[in-house]
């Protein structure tokens, strides 16, 4: 219980140095933007009010790993504090660009019960009363692109700027291009998929899901820590294959949880999914079962009521459709505590960094949001 305690603790200590970051990060960035005009500081002080006070799950995951390697693996050069939380925190600025962009692809107003920056810029247009309810939707759109793509550029300028090793330097700079490519490539999938461009086989959607999420959420994290902490490659690759199959199982989940669980927990439309024709893996177990041209004939329809997405919703239970998706969870989650458990072998992950990925792995079992 003592240990459970104090890994809360240090897991808060944490998070709240990022924020710390964050904080300043938007403060800087939103003074400079004052000289542009009102309209675009206060673009950036919403994206502030957004980001600040979230879960931070990524840029705690990267400093927890970098902190056990450090300890564990004698690393050749030592990197300072300020440093790794300021790249923790562009980790952070990267996650939500993704957000916004992926707000605007879908046309989602509101993430986790609460309007997301684009549904506060409709607000804003809409209260003024100066344009249409068209206009306004352009403008908190646009808005919503903009944001994301300076927070691209400010997470590069993070990256290219801290104060590192210049072969680390290089190294975090070639990660940073691999992550945006693979989780805009796992976008792109997405997008052709839910659009009846790409089609749904359930390889193409595990591919999908794993560029989209398992990159960015938990490679991302875990292999800058590696790369920080100028640890062994073979243990960089390690802690990546131990990113991809927790993130592909975190992904799974959160289909499972947006189209099975209970919104008053995930704050989502609880048919959103169904209602946007999202290829998940789900829906490619469904197509493979007599119950496919019921679920056929409402999937993607943009005006499904509330009862027919209950009925939907039981019909891919009764199908098999949600136990197959578990079992998968399951097979992923199996397959990341082969990963972690291969202790004393060369490629092993060193013992603080394999506590940290087992109580993440505890915390995805529980998940229900």
């Amino acid at each position: 219980m003592t240990a459970v305690v104090g890994h809360n603790r240090t897991r808060e200590l944490l998070r709240n140095a990022v924020e710390r970051e964050l904080s300043e990060i938007f403060a800087a960035q939103t003074a400079a933007a004052e000289a542009y005009g009102s309209e675009f500081s206060h673009l950036w002080g919403l994206a502030a009010e957004h980001v600040l006070g979230g879960k931070l799950v990524r840029p705690v995951l990267m400093v927890e790993i970098f902190d056990a390697l450090v300890s564990e693996s004698a690393p050749e050069a030592s990197i300072e504090r300020d440093s790794i939380i300021r790249i923790a925190a562009a980790i952070e600025l990267l996650h939500y660009s993704f957000l916004l962009h992926d707000d605007v692809i879908d046309g989602d107003l509101v993430r986790r019960g609460r309007r997301n920056l684009i549904g506060a810029l409709l607000d804003d247009g809409s209260a003024r009363g100066e344009c249409d309810q068209r206009g306004a939707l352009h403008w908190a759109r646009t808005g919503g692109i903009l944001m994301g793509d300076l927070l691209l550029a400010a997470t590069h300028q993070i990256f290219a700027r801290v104060d590192l090793p210049h072969a680390v330097r290089i190294q975090m700079l070639d990660l940073l291009e691999h992550t945006i490519t693979e989780s805009i490539a796992g976008e792109q999938l997405d997008v052709g998929l839910s659009d009846g461009l790409i089609a749904p086989d359930l390889s193409t959607v595990l591919t999908m899901s794993a560029h989209k999420t398992a990159t960015y959420t938990f490679e991302l994290p875990m292999r800058a820590a590696a790369i920080l902490a100028q640890a062994p490659q073979h243990l960089e690759r390690s802690l990546t294959a131990a990113g991809y199959h927790l993130g592909l199982a975190f992904q799974l989940q959160d289909d499972l949880i947006s189209t099975f669980g209970d919104p008053e927990l995930h704050g989502k439309d609880p048919y959103s999914d169904l209602r946007e024709g999202k290829q998940t893996a789900i829906i490619s177990y469904a197509r493979m079962t007599s119950a496919w041209p019921t679920v056929e004939s409402e999937f993607g329809n943009p005006e499904l009521t509330e009862k027919m997405g209950a009925r939907l919703r039981a019909l891919l239970t009764e199908c098999g459709a949600e136990k197959f998706v578990r079992g998968l969870v399951e097979e992923q989650t199996t397959a990341l505590y082969e990963v972690l458990a291969g202790a004393g072998s060369a490629h092993s992950i060193v013992p603080g960094a394999r506590r940290v990925l087992l109580a993440l792995a505890a915390e995805l079992e529980e998940r229900r949001s």
